[in-house]
């Protein structure tokens, strides 16, 4: 079997399928299509694409984003066509719905079957459009959300099949098209991240191990879309109450999702502006290697996870895994994992106060905790590892290859 991987930053979310295929299949080939400027390294065979220029600065701003996609999935088709030329038919493409890369790919290969990974389907209002204030309701407003979804809609009609890994996010589809996208998470590799007692963490020069003190926020970017406003302000209360607590941030001072400030200023920096605090302890270690995450996440007294209703990062469950004590934003989500008090504590996204209070008595009462992150890990080895969830992948990919519903 030949299988077609088109995503910007593959391996991304195929990162365990492929390792997983490769150690199980040997006779099933894969290659992967990617960004030109994707850095990360991988053993497929691969084929690289670039759009040839930007959208049009003056388009309609409801079509910038389709423009975007169209470009993307020009550029795709191109250059993968000399592959098709010279007689290269993949029986499944997997096909990463976002960006707009596989919108032509059913014109280039007609007979593949093509399985795509949806992850976020756009609305206006109760979502995540709508969760943080400040935004203007405006007509043009409500024409861009729209809008937004169409290549997503293409996606949608020329799959064979889908794929969407949590519930919520499932949720947000169409309803025509939710009984053909099979609700199937990418996996967590417990094994690996799993807690160690004896775990240390080099910070800034400081060795920090789970006596000391530590509070953990991890994301892709530090943005509203993961509540890094409120998770600053929660620091400068936590600070002026516990002098010997460490803040350790992973992750890049750039708007990973949702939009930019208007005044040009990155959060991180706005967020320095506004709050009294300590810099000598909190600690921005900017992006990480996966090892460092999870000696983060085994020493961590307690990990901060917040997020506005859109898609469930990897790392809340990861850090579940790894044995911290997880206080989550109470949003749609992470409700889908979380019970409050059983595998971790929901705290309100808005409520810095509560927030740091919540921190505080775990922070007095670790001893408490216990149950409740040996819960967390039993959470994730229950319904999201790897090793149950990587064969009922494979299995749905032989059954699409194979034309047969899952």
């Amino acid at each position: 079997m030949r299988i077609l991987f088109i995503h910007n930053n593959f391996p991304g979310q195929y990162l365990r399928l492929i390792r997983y295929i490769s150690e199980n299949c040997p006779d099933v080939e894969m290659t992967a299509a990617t960004l030109k400027s994707n850095s990360r390294k991988f053993r497929l065979m691969r084929v690289y694409y670039q759009p040839h220029r930007d959208p049009t600065a003056k388009i309609h701003p409801s079509l910038f984003s389709t423009e975007r996609a169209v470009l993307m999935g020009q550029a795709a088709y191109g250059a993968l066509k000399p592959l098709a030329d010279k007689g290269y038919k993949p029986d499944v493409i997997m096909a990463h719905s976002s960006w707009g890369a596989n919108l032509f790919i059913r014109d280039l290969f007609p007979e593949a079957k093509l399985l795509t990974y949806f992850e976020w389907y756009y609305h206006s209002k109760e979502s995540d459009s709508d969760f943080l204030p400040g935004r203007i309701f405006d007509h043009k407003y409500y024409f861009r959300i729209r809008m937004q979804n169409t290549a997503f809609l293409q996606d949608l009609a020329a799959m064979d099949w889908g794929q969407c890994p949590t519930r919520y996010q499932h949720s947000q589809f169409p309803e025509i098209f939710k009984d053909r996208i099979s609700v199937l998470h990418d996996g967590i590799d417990t094994e690996y991240f799993s807690p160690d007692a004896s775990a240390k963490l080099a910070v800034n020069g400081l060795i920090l191990t789970a006596r000391d003190e530590v509070v953990s926020y991890v994301a892709r970017g530090m943005d509203p879309y993961r509540g890094f406003p409120q998770f600053m302000e929660t620091v400068a209360i936590l600070q002026k109450q516990r002098p010997n607590l460490q803040v350790v941030v992973v992750g890049a001072d750039r708007t990973a999702y949702g939009a930019r400030r208007r005044d040009g200023k990155t959060h991180k920096v706005a967020a320095l502006e506004e709050f009294e605090l300590d810099l000598s302890r909190i600690h921005f270690m900017g992006p990480q290697p996966v090892h460092v995450f999870r000696e983060l996440m085994q020493i961590t007294t307690a990990h901060i996870y917040l997020t506005i209703p859109f898609v469930l990062s990897w790392s809340m469950l990861e850090a579940m895994s790894a044995g911290a004590l997880l206080l989550a934003s109470d949003t749609d989500p992470v409700r889908e994992v979380v019970q409050d008090g059983v595998n971790g504590v929901l705290v309100p996204f808005f409520e810095p106060e509560v927030i740091a209070f919540k921190v505080v008595h775990a922070l007095d009462h670790r001893e408490q905790y216990q149950e409740i992150k040996d819960n967390a890990r039993q959470t994730v080895l229950d319904g999201y590892d790897k090793r149950d969830l990587l064969p009922r992948h494979l299995s749905l990919i032989c059954n699409i290859a194979s034309g047969s519903a899952p």
